[in-house]
């Protein structure tokens, strides 16, 4: 059935997919409250709430479409570019990139556009975390294997692999707004409240000097495909030479405020039902203010 979705329309999945963002939504109370909650603490307006449930929903459907979709029929036109150089530049002079992906749009597609489009000259690694069940797991990996493309778990060994791929001038993606393992974060500011933040990010870049790339596919509505956005990061991260604690906070600070800003320019597009401020096993968070009233949003 999985690999039926593949060859099913986008304009189709992205219909199932609204119906089934808002069936859960309307289903489960703690993943309701979660993307209230979520949403209020940044300020979101109840309009782009009700537009997030169905693209989340869209996003779910959009996984089994993309993994099982044959190398026979790329993405190809499907994918719009804008117009920032950050990306083409990079490649022509062979820096390693990191791209720096949050939970927003479809970000499963952009590294599959980047793969297709630069993945020959340039090829790029993904890091994921793997699901609990084997077989799931077994997908995960295999599915997301793709010309020019390759994935890393989360977990030492794929560390090791991001970092060899960077030290030979290929690409890396990761989602910065992913809460990492217990001992690999730091408790930063996210939308105002504490969240355990990865650390990897910035020490892979400092560490290699790799270009800092901030991207994110945004989903075009009735399934007209998607625009690949690039930029810069925007902000200055810290020097190595403050290596330590200051340096991981400092760090981590400066990317959660750079994804704020992404999010805050397509929230609809963010899935607030992500639990970003779930603490890792056996570090507890530091207090936080007491959570804005979340909007009311009709299932």
């Amino acid at each position: 059935m999985l690999a039926w979705i593949a060859y099913l329309p986008l304009t189709w999945v992205h219909f199932a997919g609204a119906a089934v963002g808002w069936l859960a939504y309307a289903l489960s109370p703690d993943y309701r409250r979660r993307v209230q909650e979520n949403a209020a603490l940044a300020g979101v307006a109840a309009a782009d709430v009700r537009r997030a449930v169905a693209e989340a929903g869209r996003m779910s459907a959009e996984v089994p479409w993309l993994w099982f979709r044959p190398e026979s029929r790329p993405l190809g036109k499907l994918v719009r570019w804008d117009s920032s150089p950050v990306v083409a530049a990079a490649v022509a002079a062979g820096r390693p990139l990191l791209f720096l992906t949050p939970h927003l749009g479809s970000f499963e597609v952009s590294a599959r556009a980047y793969a297709e489009r630069f993945g020959a000259q340039q090829p790029i690694t993904v890091l994921y975390r793997p699901a609990k069940k084997a077989w799931l797991a077994d997908i995960q990996a295999t599915a997301r294997q793709r010309p020019g493309m390759d994935v890393a778990p989360a977990t030492l060994a794929g560390v090791r692999l991001m970092l060899r791929a960077l030290k030979r001038g290929h690409s890396v993606g990761l989602l910065p707004d992913q809460v990492p393992p217990e001992g690999q974060g730091v408790w930063a500011p996210f939308f105002g409240r504490p969240a355990y933040t990865m650390t990897l990010a910035a020490r892979l870049a400092q560490q290699t000097g790799a270009v800092l790339a901030v991207v994110w596919c945004e989903r075009l509505p009735r399934g007209a495909g998607f625009v690949f956005h690039e930029r810069p990061l925007g902000v200055s991260l810290p020097s190595l030479k403050d290596a330590g604690e200051a340096f991981d906070l400092q760090a981590a600070s400066a990317i959660n405020q750079a994804m704020e800003g992404l999010i805050r320019e397509a929230p609809g597009q963010y899935l607030w039902g992500y639990n970003r401020y779930k603490p890792p096993r056996a570090a507890a968070p530091p207090t936080a203010p007491a959570p804005a009233a979340p909007p009311k949003v009709d299932a």
